[in-house]
């Protein structure tokens, strides 16, 4: 079965372990920033249909390794978070804008 797609690092060991097999590359900086944000995509659309806690630990592994990538700084991100739940709020009040 053909894939083309990001997978966790232990993935092609565990798939040997098994007694298959695959093909895999490294991919360049292009290619893993662009399979990043396909994979937030897909874990995203998972978590939507499925609503498991396990889709949601996955959506925060693909946001841990995007923070790596882009080398946000997690305080500075935290900062910026908190900045504006405190201008703007958060989403805890359940409010639906119908018009504005």
């Amino acid at each position: 079965m053909k894939y083309n797609k990001l997978v966790r690092d232990k993935i092609p060991g565990i798939i040997q372990s098994k007694g298959g097999t695959s093909a895999t590359h490294i991919a360049n900086d292009k290619e893993y920033w662009q399979k990043l944000k396909e994979k937030l995509q897909e874990e995203i659309k998972e978590f939507v249909e499925s609503e498991s806690i396990e889709e949601m630990a996955d959506i925060l592994e693909i946001v841990d390794a995007i923070i790596d990538y882009k080398k946000f700084d997690r305080k500075e991100l935290q900062k910026i978070k908190n900045e504006k739940a405190k201008e703007r709020g958060k989403f805890k009040d359940k409010i639906i804008l119908e018009e504005s």
